[in-house]
């Protein structure tokens, strides 16, 4: 079985289907580790760089998956896979990805971005998918994983009328939680940015919405 750190190790447990691809998978140790464990019945590795391509292939030999060398989910037809990952970039990047091939995206989707969730969370809201589930592996630094599954309905449950762009910031699930470990989190991100004189307005929009839930559970 390959190792998977904190963060894979959070994504896999949100995996279970037939056919899940996992784009940018490097040396498939994701793949891997769900086939083995039968979480899921056959893999598909997308990447679009030789070397990884290479490592991918290699890893996943004489298993019911394969590795394809292509851009994005252009190497995915639609209706093919059940669930996808897509773990270790930028949100800017997985964004990209997915509005370029909306139609080839599986129903279920899990997704870590290494910064900038909120601009994840605004995909769900603008493509019909809907929040199920979100998690917070701690690495390097705090990771995200958001769990989206395709929906009928125009609005996502997740998210309250209470602070909306609260939730889109910090996270709906996430702050309904209230975990301990997430609490301190965002103290000690106030804590940070207090030490500022200027900053930029998209860290004053954080900021500013740190300091209203804080206040709002009466942690200031």
């Amino acid at each position: 079985m390959p190792y998977l750190d904190a963060r894979l190790k959070k994504v896999a447990q949100q995996i279970r289907t037939t056919v899940h691809v996992d784009l940018g998978s490097d040396h498939a140790n994701l793949l891997v580790a769900l086939l083995k464990s039968g979480r899921i019945e056959r893999g598909i590795a997308i990447e679009n760089k030789q070397q990884p391509f290479l490592h991918s292939r290699r890893a996943l030999q004489g298993l019911d998956a394969e590795a394809r060398f292509a851009e994005g989910l252009e190497g995915l037809v639609p209706g093919e896979a059940d669930s996808l990952s897509i773990c270790g970039m930028g949100a800017e990047n997985i964004v990209s990805i997915l509005a370029a091939n909306p139609d080839c995206i599986p129903p279920l989707v899990i997704l870590q971005p290494n910064r900038r969730a909120e601009l994840i969370r605004q995909w769900g809201l603008d493509s019909g998918f809907h929040l199920l589930d979100e998690q917070i592996a701690h690495g390097h630094w705090p990771y995200v994983i958001l769990t989206y599954r395709k929906a009928d309905a125009v609005s996502d449950p997740a998210y309250t009328k209470v602070d909306h762009e609260a939730d889109l910031l910090l996270g709906p699930w996430l702050l309904k939680r209230r975990e301990e470990r997430f609490v301190a989190q965002i103290q000690e991100e106030q804590q940070y940015w207090q030490q500022f004189e200027r900053i930029s307005d998209e860290s004053v929009l954080r900021r500013d919405t740190i300091e209203r839930v804080l206040t709002r559970w009466k942690l200031r």
